[in-house]
């Protein structure tokens, strides 16, 4: 992960506190433990190495990078299997000999490619950006690239996901620390260990990112993102009423700064109603959800990843209410017989979301046979 703890102790030093080595920039919580380091940690050994490698952060990155990428080849062997990357064209990749991945919604031979080549298209598009003075806008919609697949159009997942993460970080983790470029990288990577289910990793990076902001004093809306990424992984944490409090926090000020109307605020809303669903407060659940679902339509599209999420969420918060009424149960059943094949549709079989809808819609139809055998 990002480095905010000492070497030694793992004393927690944030993005400012302690020292570093002089030679390759190794964080110490103090001349003890760095000295302990020296002569009993390896670190004699090891501080040339890391400096040539650009200091102990690209060190760091470049060594997680290698390792989130043999995780993702492995993971995808089975799939992968005799095809060839669909940039370069080979089975190994010529320089990392790295085998392909796919963790989109690409099907059949679509969609094959090495990490490798799918960071380099990544970094030319920023480059040629940035060389163009396309400005921040444009520069913004490329950075997509690197946690979307350019062919399908939707968001890798998983222990790919969790690759392109190192791999942006890896590549921009040398730039200023008030630059836009590392502060994107960072939320990449703490996406990326999010969707690989490396939670405690993610906190740590995502914490890393908002202290960098406030410290840099970013704009309100830019935070508002970085919390709800925050809050997210306190619910995969178990720490579900401190994240509930955090998203009702973030949609209230969205509504104010964008109103219902917004992309923004209804990835907010999302969140915040899945929050109040674990929590069985289902009632709060089904009336943001109910203001909130028939506005997805202009933003995201009827077959968007996001808007079939939301609807079977809604489909939830109705079945799983012990005072569902019958018709809100079969309205349950209704939406997920809709969502689930035009998720599959769209998303691929592979997709987490897919098995999801599918455990839902068996347990929604349950639940109405029991409830209409009851007479």
């Amino acid at each position: 992960m990002i480095l905010t703890q000492c070497a030694v102790c793992a004393t927690e030093l944030g993005l400012t506190l302690g020292k570093k080595c002089g030679r390759c920039s190794t964080r110490y919580c103090g001349a003890a433990c760095q000295v302990q380091h020296w002569k009993e940690g390896g670190h004699d050994k090891l501080c040339k190495p890391i400096k040539k490698a650009g200091g102990a952060e690209q060190y760091n990155a470049n060594k997680k990078y290698t390792e989130a990428v043999a995780v993702a080849a492995e993971a995808c062997a089975e799939d992968t299997k005799g095809q060839t990357c669909y940039i370069c064209t080979q089975a190994l990749h010529w320089k990392t000999k790295e085998g392909l991945v796919r963790g989109c919604a690409c099907r059949g031979t679509a969609g094959l490619a090495h990490v490798s080549c799918l960071a380099e298209q990544a970094k030319i598009l920023i480059a040629e950006a940035e060389e163009n003075n396309l400005g921040a806008k444009a520069i913004h919609s490329r950075f997509q690239r690197w946690d979307k697949c350019s062919l399908c159009e939707q968001d890798y997942h998983g222990v790919v996901s969790c690759a392109l993460g190192w791999a942006c970080w890896k590549t921009y983790v040398g730039q200023p620390e008030g630059g836009w470029l590392r502060r994107l990288a960072m939320s990449v990577l703490g996406n990326g260990l999010f969707e690989a289910g490396h939670f405690e990793d993610a906190l740590a990076v995502q914490e890393a990112d908002l202290a960098m902001m406030r410290r840099l004093d970013v704009p309100e809306k830019t935070m508002l993102v970085t919390q709800g990424n925050l809050a997210r992984t306190y619910v995969m944490l178990g720490q579900v009423e401190h994240a509930v409090r955090i998203e009702r926090d973030i949609y209230s000020a969205e509504l104010k700064l964008y109103g219902a109307e917004n992309r923004q605020t209804l990835v907010s809303a999302n969140n915040y109603a899945s929050s109040l669903f674990k929590l069985e407060r289902f009632d709060e659940a089904k009336s943001l959800l109910r203001r909130t679902v028939p506005l997805l339509r202009p933003f995201f599209g009827e077959s968007h990843e996001f808007t079939l999420r939301m609807r079977s969420l809604y489909a939830k918060a109705l079945y799983y209410d012990e005072g569902a009424t019958l018709d809100d149960i079969r309205e349950a059943v209704t939406t997920l017989e809709d969502v689930a094949p035009s998720a599959r549709r769209v998303l691929g079989g592979a997709h987490p979301l897919v098995s999801l809808v599918q455990r839902d819609l068996k347990c929604a139809r349950a639940v109405l046979a029991a409830r209409e055998a009851e007479g």
